[in-house]
């Protein structure tokens, strides 16, 4: 493990509050470029963790984040660094996820930021969220600081990809700093360019306090913890603080700044970012992008809030016992004061009782989300197969917002529009081909292409949103070897020739396993899921047909055999009338049982259906 050099811990010092010595900045990149582990070096660079407590990964603090290797959450910490000249500065560092699924998390990092880091791997280049990130942080007028990562690998070229990168933000590519997050190396370089680059805060100290919430989490003893960054004024403890959303008041019980511990402070002032604790337990009273001010003096306006995430697909959550709905509604209630892009509301389903329908930014979003809600909260769940949401006209001119297969109207439809998305491919050219072909078989409609160098393209595709949710990244990267990478932003609606596809058991429709897909693939569905379903549900005491239609008309049929008691074991010879009596006796026992019988799933069943045919997300 690197340790601190000589020269950085001369400079260590006790940060300044000054809004002219704070930088607040974040690290923006495509996955697994080394964001975290850089992160790693600079806290022990500025000496905030000591070296017996560190530990790789500091930040990510779910073990979900260190099983899987990702950052799911923004994590803000506060460095203290001391120029050359001798002049302490206050570094307030996000550190971001990669992943489009956690878009919303930068966002929102960005907007509590002057600057960002643009780290970009010396050993694949620029990639697909890469350019989203850059682009979303010129959005938000940041000072950009070009770095080249893992320069250490043998398989680096940071001359090549300074070139790249150098291009993409209009700067020389002496400018892009080059350090190795592992080693250590240029560190101390990045964290002067911090301050010589980034602009300080700024804010009027002597107004009214204003300071928007960016994050907050639910401590179990404490209640909500809000993290904030005071733009205007101060905020101090035992100070009487007002909700611009609710109007309500609380008293600050603590306040103070995560070094990367939380270390209680006398105040925050402009610039600053921190938290505050007042011991309300309502997960309801924090809300992300609520401006705060003090009930004293308040401020007559809020500050501009965050856009509210879209939820791009849509999946129904359902506790496999029924008297654990409570519990998962208040889990879904504390897990979106974490993750404020998680939406939901109450559903009910005939196969699965009460439950909820979540919306989600991605598969991955959804996956995480439902892994976190069995771990943290010891539920069962079972989830039903993602899917997006659906405009349907009437030929009477109704429209219908549908979300849910379920609520898919009868009667003679007009016109159905699905969500589309605005998609980048980055892929080297020697999979140009591949990479096409599949967009197309996926209904995309091509809208440009670019060479960023001679061995690297940017695709963009306009596509159906619910043909991307599926297994599209995961045959993308089959398809370019691993290689290529994917971005993706809503872009609107599209008419397109879309069916519901029912399942029907015993002749009842069987909702959780319903379908809306294009008329080209609902043949395809209707046969699939049908002989799944005849594996997974047992066989009864009589025959019962599995049936896939589209409105009235079968389009797919698999039987289960029934389960026969041989009744001519006791038939020792003898004539064979006595033996068809005996069968003929049994066929109508049958059938008298296939009038009354019906048919019960069993969870483990619906879990099977449910979970294989929805594909997983991967990482980008």
């Amino acid at each position: 493990m690197p340790q601190v050099s000589d020269t950085a811990a001369q400079r260590i010092q006790v940060a300044s509050t000054d809004p002219a010595n704070i930088r607040n900045f974040c690290i923006i990149a495509h996955i697994d470029h080394g964001k975290s582990t850089l992160a790693d070096r600079m806290l022990q660079m500025t000496g905030v963790v000591q070296p017996r407590e560190m530990r790789a990964q500091y930040l990510d603090r779910m073990d979900i984040e260190r099983e899987r290797g990702i950052t799911i959450k923004s994590q803000a910490v506060r460095m203290p660094w001391m120029t050359d000249d001798g002049e302490p500065f206050a570094l307030n560092m996000i550190d971001t996820p990669g992943h489009v699924d956690f878009s919303y998390e930068v966002s929102r990092s960005l907007a509590a930021c002057e600057g960002a880091l643009l780290l970009v791997d010396s050993a694949q280049g620029i990639e697909a969220q890469t350019l989203a990130n850059l682009y979303m942080a010129m959005e938000h007028d940041l000072t950009i600081v070009p770095v080249l990562n893992k320069i250490d690998l043998p398989a680096a070229n940071p001359d090549k990809y300074a070139e790249e990168l150098a291009n993409l933000i209009g700067v020389e590519p002496e400018d892009c700093l080059r350090v190795s997050g592992k080693t250590g190396e240029g560190v101390e370089a990045v964290l002067d360019r911090i301050v010589s680059d980034i602009p300080a805060p700024e804010g009027n100290k002597d107004a009214p306090a204003r300071a928007m919430i960016f994050d907050s989490v639910y401590d179990t003893y404490r209640g909500v913890v809000t993290y904030v960054r005071v733009v205007d004024g101060k905020l101090g403890p035992r100070e009487k603080i007002q909700m611009f959303s609710t109007g309500s008041t609380h008293e600050t019980l603590e306040i103070g700044v995560s070094s990367p511990e939380p270390k209680p402070s006398k105040g925050l002032g402009v610039g600053e970012v921190g938290y505050l604790i007042t011991g309300v337990k309502d997960v309801r009273q924090s809300k992300v992008g609520d401006t705060i001010t003090t009930a004293a003096d308040p401020a007559e306006e809020a500050l501009e809030g965050y856009q509210e995430p879209k939820p791009m697909v849509f999946s129904g959550l359902f506790p496999i016992d029924g008297s654990d709905y409570p519990v998962l509604r208040d889990a879904l209630e504390k897990l979106q004061l974490n993750d404020a892009a998680l939406t939901f509301e109450p559903e009910t389903s005939a196969a699965l009782g009460f439950g909820f329908r979540c919306g989600y930014l991605g598969l991955l979003h959804l996956e995480i989300v439902r892994d976190r809600l069995e771990r943290e909260y010891d539920l069962s769940l079972i989830s039903t197969a993602p899917s997006v949401v659906y405009q349907v006209t009437m030929e009477d001119g109704t429209d219908y917002t549908v979300t849910n297969p379920s609520e898919y109207p009868e009667g003679k439809i007009k016109e159905v529009r699905e969500p589309m998305v605005a998609a980048t491919i980055l892929t080297p050219s020697d999979f140009v081909g591949p990479v096409m072909e599949l967009c197309q078989s996926k209904r995309g409609q091509m809208n440009g292409m670019d060479y960023l160098s001679e061995d690297r393209v940017e695709l963009r595709y306009r596509m159906p949103l619910a043909e991307i949710v599926f297994d599209f990244f995961d045959q993308l990267k089959s398809r370019t070897r691993g290689y290529a990478s994917l971005d993706y932003q809503d872009d609107g609606d599209q008419a397109a020739n879309l069916v519901k596809v029912d399942i029907l058991l015993h002749g009842d429709h069987v909702d959780a396993f319903s379908a809306i897909v294009h008329r080209d693939d609902a043949y395809h569905y209707g046969v699939k899921m049908a002989g799944k379903l005849k594996e997974l549900i047992p066989r009864q005491q009589f025959e019962v047909p599995v049936q896939a239609a589209i409105g009235s008309r079968i389009i797919a049929r698999e039987t289960i055999r029934a389960i026969r008691k041989d009744v001519l074991s006791k038939c020792y010879g003898g004539d064979i009338s006595r033996k068809r009596k005996l069968l003929e006796k049994q066929k109508e026992g049958k059938k008298r049982m296939k009038m009354v019988g019906t048919v019960e799933v069993p969870q483990e069943a619906f879990i099977a259906a449910l979970s294989s045919d929805a594909a997983g997300g991967g990482k980008n």
